[in-house]
C-alpha cells in the first residue's frame, strides 16, 4: 500500500533540497508545488527545471512521465501550481507546464484573478469566461483541475464546467472547522459527482489544532475529516493532500512578505503548524482503530487519487 500525497511544499527557491521528499516512504507518489499567485511563467518554469534536475540525479526519485504500469520501488514526483497566474493568460502554457511535470493546477489562490474568485474574497463571482476556457484546456491536456483555495462559487463552477473529474487536493470540511479555506458540503458533493476526490490536509489552522504541542491532535483531526468525508461522499472520494511545508519557517516568513495573498484568517493563530510526513504515515493505523478495513484504508491512502489520475492518462 503506497501513499499518494497530492500536495506538499518545498521552499519556492532554487536552493530547495529535493532530497527532503525522501521523508515520504519509498514508493509514494508526491505532488510538489512549483508556484502560486506571486509567480510568473519564468519563475515557475525555473523551479520545475531545477526540481526535475535534482530529482533525476537522485536514484530514489523518478518523474511522473517515467512511470510504467505496475512499476514499483521508487518515489514518483509530480508538480502542481497553486494559482493560474504562471499561465499568464495564454492557454498554450497549460501544455508547457504539463510537459515539465505539472499534473494539477488551481485556477485561483485565495483572491480573485483573471480565472475566478478566491476563498478570501468578499465578493464571490465564480469562474470567469477565461476561467471556463482554462478548465476546458486543462481537460484536453490531461491536467487535474483543483478547487482548493478557490471561492465557493468558483469551486461549484469548476464542477459544472469540467468534463473530467476535479479534485480538492488539500481542503478540509467547513462543517467540522469553520475557516474560509475549508470547503462546504455542497462543494464536496459536486466534486464527488464529477468522480473526483477531496484530499484532507494537515495544516493546523484548517484543522483547529495549531498549537506547537498539538501534533497528535492534528493527526486525529485529519482522521476526523477523513471519517466525515467518507460518510458524506462515500469511500471512493477521499484522499490525502497534507500540504506539508518542508520549510515551515520560510512559509511563515512568506505570510509576512506577501500579505496580499493571505489574510488575518492565516495570521491570527500564530505560526502555522503542519502534520509532517512521519505523522502522515501513521494515518492507516489511526483509521484501522476507527473501524476502517484494509480496502477502505488503501482507498484513502492512495487508491482514490491513483484512480482519478489514471483516468487522465
Amino acid at each position: 500500500m503506497n501513499l499518494w500525497e497530492q500536495h506538499s511544499c518545498l521552499p519556492l527557491v532554487e536552493t530547495a533540497d529535493v532530497a527532503e521528499l525522501a521523508r515520504y516512504p519509498l514508493g509514494s507518489y508526491v505532488s510538489v508545488n512549483v508556484g502560486y499567485s506571486p509567480h510568473s511563467k519564468s519563475d515557475s518554469t525555473a523551479l520545475c527545471e531545477d526540481f526535475r534536475r535534482k530529482a533525476l540525479a537522485d536514484s530514489r526519485f523518478r518523474m511522473v512521465e517515467q512511470v510504467e504500469p505496475g512499476e514499483q520501488g521508487m518515489t514518483t514526483l509530480a508538480f502542481d501550481l497553486e494559482d493560474s497566474r504562471p499561465i499568464e493568460g495564454d492557454l498554450d502554457n497549460v501544455r508547457h507546464f504539463y510537459d515539465l511535470g505539472v499534473r494539477s493546477m488551481l485556477p485561483t489562490y485565495n483572491y480573485a484573478n483573471a480565472a475566478g474568485s478566491g476563498c478570501l474574497d468578499v465578493d464571490d463571482t465564480g469562474l470567469t469566461s477565461y476561467g471556463r476556457d482554462l478548465v476546458q484546456e486543462m481537460n484536453r491536456t490531461g491536467m487535474l483541475v483543483d478547487g482548493s483555495h478557490c471561492s465557493i462559487r468558483t469551486g461549484l463552477d469548476i464542477a459544472s464546467t469540467t468534463e473530467r473529474p476535479m479534485i480538492y487536493s488539500h481542503s478540509n470540511f467547513a462543517a467540522l472547522w469553520r475557516h474560509p479555506r475549508n470547503i462546504t458540503d455542497e462543494q464536496a458533493i459536486e466534486c464527488a459527482r464529477t468522480g473526483g476526490v477531496v484530499g484532507i490536509n494537515g495544516v493546523g489552522i484548517f484543522l483547529g489544532a495549531n498549537g506547537p504541542d498539538e501534533g497528535l491532535r492534528r493527526v486525529q483531526a485529519m482522521a476526523d475529516h477523513i471519517e466525515y468525508g467518507v460518510e458524506l461522499l462515500g469511500i471512493d472520494h477521499i484522499g490525502i493532500g497534507s500540504d506539508y511545508s518542508f520549510d515551515a519557517e520560510d512559509f511563515n516568513t512568506e505570510l509576512a512578505a506577501n500579505p496580499e495573498a493571505f489574510s488575518e484568517e492565516y495570521t491570527r493563530y500564530g505560526p502555522l503548524q503542519w502534520v509532517p510526513p512521519e505523522d502522515v504515515v501513521t494515518l492507516p493505523a489511526v483509521l484501522r482503530e476507527r473501524g476502517f478495513d484494509e480496502t477502505a484504508v488503501s482507498a484513502v491512502y492512495g487508491g482514490n487519487f491513483r484512480r482519478v489520475a489514471a483516468g487522465y492518462q
